[in-house]
């Protein structure tokens, strides 16, 4: 039996924010990750050239007051690099439509519903809403349909409908006039997390799933499928709703039933490095296919290489691996061994529904007074700085009980 001060479980961005808090007010931190290392949704694959590309989350702003404190107190300053423009792109099948960003939108548009619907934009509000409901009633419900509503589940790599709407674009306050407005680091955004795991004080134990919490006292038990027993003060549980319900069932019943409420869903990422001289697509950012098999592809072209382009395209899960390569390779005119340091990725996703910020009021409400810490990707909203932000709170929260 190992004994910490701190278990987390999950090796996210979340769930290291948290440990990296915790080891910074001088607590001793295990972090139980299932996977073969740290990192979660954010992932770099290097190529052995140098190169390299994100698999999954992809896009830091300097909004994000969080995250950049984190890379300052990494040391990882110098390594963050400004990433050049790029541009938003509709796919209509397997043809390019003309055009980028907003300006390629608003020719997509059906103009008479455009304008009938625009003025209800005035004083509109996302309160208790779904994304459908609140920006189909500004463009009209047919340019939701088939313009607005496929750029927005582009953001988070599935159908963004029934999200709640004040959910997927937030705006911040502050920003830190010292980093770029967009940015990324040299070596990718992995460069983060790997630099959080390797803190003093922070041990990471990858391959290991948690399976089960029992209390302990005052404290906590974390046993992992190997049968090891973990015993710690403070657990935070930093993984996808449906494995926190599971984890959290013996211990925590009725907080794993209000977590068991957030769904979530699968997306299957199948990400690339080619050849630049073999890709005539001109430079992008997003490839938002108007309908398809997957929800979008995302390109490293915003940290520019004259040798070397990337793509990982996000699958909407059911596809065989085959059909996933058979269909990136004929909408990118490439060959099955174009197709460099290919990976593939499994990822789970929250899916918040209408009412989620009633389900996170009632997890707060049943976290407080206790040593027990939910984190991740669905409280207040989905992107990195959401994360860090919900693990700080939830450490300050537990380091103030004592």
């Amino acid at each position: 039996m190992s004994k910490h001060d701190v278990v987390v479980v999950g090796g996210g961005i979340s769930g290291l924010t948290f440990a990296f808090e915790a080891a910074r007010a001088g607590r001793s931190v295990l972090v139980l990750e299932r996977a073969g290392g740290p990192g979660g949704c954010i992932s770099t694959r290097r190529t052995g050239c140098g190169y390299w590309f994100e698999v999954g989350a992809h896009t830091c702003y300097n909004s994000y007051v969080g995250f950049t404190g984190l890379i300052d107190a990494c040391g990882l300053r110098d390594d963050v690099t400004q990433r050049a423009k790029t541009h938003l792109r509709f796919l209509d099948g397997d043809r390019l439509v003309p055009g980028s960003n907003l300006g390629v939108m608003l020719r997509l548009f059906g103009w008479f519903e455009a304008a009938v619907s625009l003025p209800r934009m005035i004083g509109a509000k996302k309160d208790g809403k779904t994304v459908e409901e609140f920006y189909s009633s500004i463009v009209g419900k047919r340019n939701y349909a088939t313009v607005l509503g496929p750029m927005l589940s582009a953001v988070p790599s599935q159908s963004a409908d029934a999200f709640p709407a004040g959910m997927l674009f937030k705006m911040r306050d502050t920003r830190r006039k010292d980093y770029p407005r967009s940015f990324t680091l040299r070596g990718g955004l992995q460069t983060v997390t790997d630099a959080l795991a390797r803190q003093p004080g922070v041990e990471v134990a990858s391959g290991r799933t948690a399976v089960r919490l029992a209390a302990n006292g005052a404290g906590w038990v974390v046993v992992t499928d190997d049968g090891e027993r973990h015993e710690a003060g403070v657990v935070a549980v930093a993984t996808p709703p449906s494995a926190a319900a599971a984890f959290l069932g013996g211990a925590a019943p009725d907080l794993a039933a209000q977590i068991s409420r957030v769904k979530d869903t699968v997306v299957e990422t199948l990400a690339f490095a080619v050849r630049a001289s073999k890709v005539n697509l001109p430079v992008s950012m997003f490839l938002v296919p108007r309908k398809d098999v997957f929800h979008s592809a995302v390109t490293r072209d915003s940290v520019p290489d004259p040798d070397w382009r990337s793509f990982a395209f996000h699958f909407k899960p059911g596809l065989e691996p085959e059909h996933r390569v058979a269909r990136v390779t004929r909408l990118l005119g490439l060959q099955r061994t174009d197709l460099e340091d290919l990976v593939e990725k499994r990822t789970i996703l929250p899916s918040p529904g209408r009412g989620h910020e009633v389900i996170v009021g009632e997890i707060d409400r049943l976290s407080a007074g206790n040593r027990l810490c939910v984190l991740g990707n669905w409280f207040a909203g989905l992107s990195i700085e959401d994360c860090v932000e919900r693990s700080r709170k939830e450490w300050a929260r537990v380091a103030t009980a004592g």
